[in-house]
């Protein structure tokens, strides 16, 4: 099962999730993302956009911000830079808009918006980065090639980071969640993501199709795939 891609739908994709299980949920992921080091993944690929564009401010969209986890990662790792930082979170789910904003520090600046990301390009017209963490694999192969090109055509950068498809990291996560989880969500939707995961040749094939000629492609710890597109000529 691990050859080929799954396309089940996870849980976390329905519609009428009750609210208390899916803060249940995003308090859950923000917690295994600390603990195995996911937003690390993220900040090291911010650290390489800025070495190589050399800037001290920067515009964030995180699409599929979920719970604002990475935004917060984000947010707690400007004060320590020299860089400033403007970010904004998009989901489709209000209930995370909710949580987000429920959970920003006091002087929390970071923007929140329940839409969808190509509704509000007009709104996000001064942005640099698209971040998409562990949000690619609730994609189709299509809608991820889409994406890519939705950034080169609005001149953004694309930073990735997301599951590999891994024997060991599928029965480590679902050993992990059945003994410490409460989240039926998490359960069952957190081994799935390593089966709706990609290998880094599906990664290649999926960029090439969209017409992106540079990127960088690394794997990184606890299986992950850290990936930076950037639009054609630059």
């Amino acid at each position: 099962m691990f050859r080929s891609r799954s396309h089940e739908k996870e849980l976390l994709d329905l519609t009428d999730i009750d609210q208390k299980d899916l803060f249940c949920n995003l308090s859950e992921l923000d917690t295994i993302n600390q603990i195995l080091g996911g937003h690390k993944v993220s900040v090291d690929g911010l650290n390489s956009i800025i070495k190589s564009a050399k800037v001290d401010k920067l515009h964030i969209v995180d699409i599929g911000c979920g719970g604002g986890d990475s935004l917060r990662a984000f947010e707690k790792w400007s004060h320590k830079s020299d860089v400033d930082l403007k970010l904004s979170g998009i989901d489709l789910k209000k209930d995370c808009i909710d949580f987000c904003r429920n959970h920003a520090p006091e002087d929390s600046k970071i923007s929140y918006f329940c839409d969808d990301y190509r509704n509000i390009s007009h709104q996000i017209q001064d942005a640099d980065i698209v971040h998409a963490a562990l949000f690619c694999h609730h994609l189709t192969e299509n809608e991820i090639v889409e994406l890519i090109r939705f950034c080169s055509e609005h001149n953004l950068i694309l930073l990735i980071n997301d599951l590999e498809r891994n024997m060991i990291a599928y029965y480590s996560i679902k050993v992990l969640t059945k003994l410490f989880s409460n989240s039926y969500l998490v359960r069952n939707d957190a081994p799935l993501s390593v089966l709706r995961g990609f290998k880094k040749k599906e990664w290649i094939k999926m960029i090439n199709k969209s017409g992106a000629e540079n990127y960088i492609i690394k794997n990184k710890w606890a299986f992950r795939h850290l990936l930076i597109i950037y639009p054609n000529g630059k």
